[in-house]
């Protein structure tokens, strides 16, 4: 008998059979995740670590694997997809197809393995401009597989929300009798409402729940070591109208911080017995209820004190928990040999990034509210008599801050200096500053109005150009080339920032370049990593505080080597 040869199999490639429905990919989709997770490598404004990057690429590649579904399920639903691709399968060999599919199983991780190398030396190139020390680029390796397992996760929550659709819309047409497209219509819905009920009744209000209760309990928790300050120049004192343990955690550690009164008056330049106890005034959430009694509060405390009678007095507006940058009053405190005074209230408990996304208007209303109410009093002194007035504000109490001042004329009438440090770029005044930089001026280094009035900068060489006079009072902004908070802005989805047009800032690789949507993905991602580089670079501007302050509130007849001791006892 002749051998029989075998029936062909005929049975598609494995992973377009029906039955592995939950294993099936589109191979048009999975192209286009590999490129999306590939672009989330491209270089951005700061390092990452690996899998800090295998998770940006991984949300990346289910956003995109998300997207081309969705664009080819409408092509489906309109007949034009259907028809070409039913085509291509009748007229492909199925060994064709399973060599293609292998190919693409194979270049995938291929393709991750390479560009990670790649980025590898981009990210090596970043940390250093930054100071930070290499990653190896095997260490960088370990991402491939991190990126598909978190891929992979994201796909298959996104395929269970699909089953819903699909199980309600059986059920109707079965059960009740309603017609496929309604049925379809109404599955979708019903799986949509399901996810946004979940995502927002239960997912983000248990989340913001869990914050709230969690960072209103470390709010009223004293930080460990600290006690309240026995000075009464210090509010949570014993003679304090604002309460020790109505302060909050940012504030005790506010009032009972600051430097010794050796370190005053080896910084100023004294004698110890000159050196005057510097005051930390500061009220709390639960200090009083609104924020016109926490500023009528205040000013009570600034009453008590005598802070109207010292040199300087400055208004803080804080950021989210409340927190005072230590190195600004600080730096005011040892080059005035403590002769100063400095205010915060607090209107939120809330992380900075949270306050920033429900707590911008509270910002603003104890920004305006404070310093209103500390202006008021300071006008019902003689002139000759009143303490230099001067305002300071970091990330969003920069934001909280400026809504104090109506533009540039306001703040020349009111204020004796301001210090805006790593400003959000939805400050309204920052922006339009910016915006109305001279002619030929960076947008990282802008130059406004021949620098008269207003300096950008995150050095001094940077803040004394040009070198033209420069009025007092004096405003100056403290922003860094390469904090994403900075930087920052809805417009990047599809406008090139001029700082993505001019040479690169300090400590941004030169190879990070402007992508549609893909920058502003990067730069979002950039700011949950703002403070992780050291001081000077990302959102981090300690070392500058001594410096910055001296520009607009040096004591009269400090010299260079003045400053020259005081950095030194700064460090």
């Amino acid at each position: 008998m002749g051998s029989t040869a075998a029936p062909e199999d005929t049975r598609p490639p494995l992973l377009e059979r029906r039955g592995w429905r939950w294993l099936r990919v589109e191979p048009i989709a999975l192209v286009v995740a590999t490129v999306f997770a590939l672009l989330a490598m491209t270089p951005s404004l700061l390092p990452r670590s690996w899998y800090f990057q295998a998770v940006v690429s991984g949300i990346s590649a289910a956003i995109g694997y998300g997207l081309t579904c969705l664009v080819l399920w409408g092509l489906r639903r309109w007949g034009r997809w259907q028809g070409w691709s039913a085509w291509l399968v009748e007229h492909t060999h199925r060994r064709v197809r399973q060599a293609g599919w292998v190919l693409l199983i194979v270049a995938v991780p291929v393709s991750l393995l390479v560009v990670l190398t790649i980025a590898s030396d981009w990210q090596r190139e970043v940390r250093l401009l930054i100071g930070m020390p290499p990653e190896t680029s095997a260490g960088w390796l370990r991402a491939a597989p991190a990126i598909v397992v978190v891929a992979v996760l994201l796909v298959l929550l996104a395929r269970g929300v699909r089953w819903i659709a699909r199980v309600t819309t059986r059920f109707l047409r079965r059960r009740v009798r309603v017609p496929q497209r309604p049925a379809q219509v109404v599955g979708v819905l019903v799986a949509a409402a399901l996810v946004v009920g979940l995502v927002e009744g239960v997912v983000l209000r248990w989340a913001l729940s869990a914050a709230d209760a969690s960072f209103s309990v470390a709010n009223d928790e004293t930080p460990e070591g600290l006690s309240a300050p026995q000075l009464e120049e210090r509010s949570g004192s014993p003679e304090s109208l604002a309460p020790w343990d109505t302060l909050g955690s940012e504030g005790q550690k506010f009032v009972a911080g600051g430097p010794s009164r050796a370190r005053i008056a080896e910084a100023a330049g004294i004698a110890e017995d000159d050196v005057t106890v510097p005051i930390r005034a500061y009220v709390g959430l639960e200090s009083a209820d609104s924020p016109e009694e926490r500023a009528d509060l205040a000013v009570a405390e600034l009453e008590r004190t005598g802070a109207f009678d010292r040199e300087v007095l400055a208004v803080v507006t804080t950021t989210g928990t409340g927190w005072v940058n230590s190195a600004s009053p600080q730096a005011l405190e040892l080059v005035h040999g403590g002769d100063t005074a400095t205010v915060a209230t607090q209107y939120s408990y809330l992380p900075s990034w949270l306050s920033f996304i429900v707590d911008r208007s509270r910002a603003a209303a104890a920004g305006r509210t404070l310093f209103d109410a500390v202006y008021d009093r300071v006008q019902q002194i003689p002139e000759a008599e009143r303490p230099q007035l001067l305002v300071y504000g970091e990330s969003l109490g920069s934001a909280g801050s400026e809504a104090a001042f109506d533009g540039l004329a306001d703040i020349r009438a009111r204020a004796d200096g301001v210090l805006w440090v790593g400003p959000p770029n939805s400050n309204e005044l920052w922006s339009a500053f910016v915006e109305r930089r001279d002619p030929g001026s960076p947008e990282v280094d802008p130059e406004y109005a021949g620098g008269l009035a207003v300096r950008f900068g995150s050095d001094v060489a940077e803040l004394e150009q040009p070198d033209e006079p420069w009025l007092e009072p004096r405003v100056v902004y403290l922003m860094h080339a390469s904090d994403p908070i900075v930087w920052w802005s809805p417009d990047l989805l599809f406008s090139r920032p001029d700082w993505l047009v001019e040479p690169r800032g300090e400590g941004v690789s030169p190879a990070m370049s402007w992508y549609p949507v893909v920058t502003f993905w990067q730069v979002t991602v950039d700011m949950a990593n703002a403070q992780s580089p050291p001081d000077g670079y990302g959102h981090n501007y300690g070392s500058m505080m001594l410096d910055a302050w001296l520009l607009i509130s040096a004591p009269e007849g400090w010299t260079d080597a003045d400053t020259d001791r005081a950095r030194e006892v700064v460090g």
